[in-house]
């Protein structure tokens, strides 16, 4: 992987692969660069994608101090590094990292964004999470805090849980579970502020699970009332990792929003249903 210099100093990682116009990729919590592996080959054809692992994990270098403002300039820093007008996509944490992001550079085309957990009336999981969730970490489970982080935090349904921890992603997630607590308390570092966005232009995708808890629903609504260039993709029967529980669906969505190719998003499709889980 290369590595760039964000503003502060810290290096971070990111691959480059594939053809096209540029994409740059970035995860949400207890992820990194791996987080894309389902859908990447079918990125590829279509893309330049330049797969970023956010600070903390994978590559990438880390700081004393943690403040999600630094996660920012990291993806703008990956962005300016590509030296082209790019477009870029964020899942979850990362959406929130690369909607800040894009009003730090001007070099985002199009912008699309799943599931930001932007805190609307404080957290967005029940009282005592982080600390439950840093108690199991400190206790050396860290697969027990990760368990805690996607049935209280995601909210992920049993019958889907038992399917995720499956996937091989399962074991990279559990060795980054030390990094949940500190991107949980953002309500404490970080407020949506819409009259930032008045004048935002990028065209931007909001993509939204038909079947996510109704709070990611209020935030999408929130943000796609702040910027004037949006609009909503629903996925039918998906929550918060339609990346992996329908990659379908998923690239359907961004392929014909970042390409307008939508016969190449449906061939991406087709190939995907063919291909063993």
């Amino acid at each position: 992987m290369a590595t760039i210099r964000s503003k502060d100093g810290t290096q971070i990682a990111y691959s480059r692969s594939g053809s096209g116009p540029p994409l740059v990729l970035v995860h949400g919590t207890t992820a990194d660069h791996t987080r894309w592996a389902r859908v990447l080959p079918e990125l590829e054809p279509h893309f330049t994608v330049y797969v970023m692992d956010r600070r903390g994990r994978g590559g990438s270098g880390d700081a004393a101090e943690y403040a999600i403002q630094r996660e920012f300039e990291d993806v703008a820093a990956v962005i300016d590094a590509v030296g082209e007008p790019v477009f870029l996509l964020g899942h979850s944490y990362g959406a929130i990292c690369s909607l800040e992001a894009s009003i730090l550079t001007d070099r985002v085309r199009r912008l699309v964004l799943y599931e930001p957990p932007i805190p609307i009336e404080g957290p967005v999981y029940p009282p005592g999470v982080p600390e439950r969730i840093q108690a199991r970490v400190d206790a050396g489970d860290p697969e027990a805090a990760l368990e805690v982080f996607f049935r209280e935090v995601v909210r992920m349904p049993d019958r889907e849980f038992e399917v995720y921890r499956t996937l091989p992603a399962w074991k990279v997630r559990i060795t980054l579970a030390p990094t949940i607590s500190r991107e949980l308390t953002i309500e404490r570092s970080y407020r949506f502020e819409p009259e930032r966005f008045a004048q935002f232009s990028i065209p931007t995708l909001l993509l939204l699970g038909g079947e996510s808890p109704p709070v990611f629903r209020q935030i999408i609504d929130m943000v796609s009332a702040a910027l004037p260039t949006s609009r909503i993709a629903v996925m039918p029967g998906q929550q918060h990792v339609a990346i992996d529980t329908a990659p379908e669906l998923f690239l359907n969505e961004v392929i014909g929003f970042l390409s307008g190719q939508g016969a190449a998003a449906g061939a991406a499709a087709s190939r995907l249903n063919r291909q063993p889980s």
